[in-house]
């Protein structure tokens, strides 16, 4: 089995920006920020064709995509689950199980589906493959696969390398994909990472978080794993020996920040660490980065209040959100005018990123 050339960090004949949301820690805001992010970017370039994969077994992006809970998003994501062939990621995967070292004829529109046919909020020019129970059953079958012997093939890479190959059969078609991946180090995780060029990365303003960016450039990139026994089995000694980058990390987005953090709180203080962190990594390892400044790739994103738990209710997208009285399963809330402009603002601020 060849290896595949590398071209700008991305695989020869995939050409497309890929984004991917992630962090080791669940509860940083990936999924709704991937949710906002790219539906605003898809609105402001109607000209660009837009690829949405949710690699994330709870497939709350899909959800999202769909509907939301209050338009009926998750029974329109199990009607895709239910196709003969699942129009998901999941279904995607248990097609290539049976012949798993080597790509067979792809697909793709048997994946795909259009959000905008479900949720008329997001726009036309994004496409979705959907997320999926089955990954999680799926992990197990893949590791194995990835750990079997077979002479003149790499079983890792072949396995990893699912997502990527995907994406060569639809290079031409989109201009940019984003990627939810779960938070887990799942190898579903690996196979979504290992063909992302781009890694938005979110943190909270807690010191799990802090935490969790340290655990985060182990994982990725081998850093400070506690022995060399660990090294050569680490994700960037694979993709390293066969000849791939990895994905740089492009933004960090300190998300759910609150009004009332001020220079003396011990939110900045956790945030100003999170910095000297990131400092210290971009001195030693600028590689990993597409910036050469923390203050050039950080967001800092206010907590969305009444505002975000209204428009993800909806899968509505913040731009297409109005002030004012709404419904969110038989309650009545209100969505301050000044909370939507922070939230807009906010989103802005990280599409301006990218």
């Amino acid at each position: 089995m060849c290896d595949t050339l590398v071209v700008d960090g991305r695989p020869e004949g995939v050409m497309m920006a890929v984004y991917g949301f992630w962090n080791n820690k669940g509860g940083t805001g990936k999924t709704s920020l991937c949710f906002q992010s790219l539906t605003t970017y898809a609105q402001q370039h109607p000209n660009e064709k837009i690829l949405a994969i949710d690699v994330c077994p709870q497939a709350n992006l899909s959800e999202l995509l769909l509907g939301g809970l209050t338009n009926g998003g998750s029974a329109k994501l199990l009607a895709l689950q239910g196709e003969a062939t699942r129009r998901t990621i999941g279904g995607y995967f248990e097609q290539r199980l049976p012949s798993p070292f080597s790509p067979p004829t792809i697909l793709p529109d048997a994946y795909i589906s259009k959000p905008n046919d479900y949720n008329p909020q997001v726009p036309t020019n994004i496409d979705l493959i959907a997320g999926d129970p089955l990954l999680e059953l799926q992990s197990t079958a893949m590791s194995t696969l990835a750990n079997t012997s077979v002479p003149g093939t790499n079983s890792w890479l072949a396995i990893i390398d699912w997502i990527r190959d995907l994406l060569k059969t639809v290079e031409g078609r989109y201009d940019v994909v984003f990627i939810d991946a779960n938070p887990s180090f799942s190898i579903y995780t690996q196979v979504a990472l290992s063909c992302v060029d781009r890694l938005v990365l979110p943190v909270m303003a807690d010191d799990s978080s802090r935490r969790a960016i340290q655990n985060a450039f182990s994982l990725i990139y081998g850093l400070k794993l506690p022995s060399e026994v660990y090294t050569q089995y680490a994700f960037a000694t694979k993709l390293k020996q066969a000849g791939r980058a990895l994905p740089k990390v492009h933004v960090i987005a300190k998300n759910r920040l609150t009004q009332y953090v001020v220079s003396a709180s011990a939110y900045t203080a956790v945030l100003n660490s999170i910095d000297a962190d990131v400092n210290v990594l971009i001195t030693s390892h600028p590689e990993m980065f597409n910036f050469s400044k923390t203050e050039d790739a950080v967001v800092e994103i206010r907590d969305f209040q009444t505002a975000g738990v209204v428009a993800f209710a909806r899968g509505c997208p913040f731009y297409a959100q109005r002030a004012g009285r709404a419904e969110v399963m038989g309650r009545r809330v209100r969505v301050k005018d000044e909370y939507l402009a922070n939230c807009v603002d906010s989103i802005q601020k990280l599409v301006d990123k990218l």
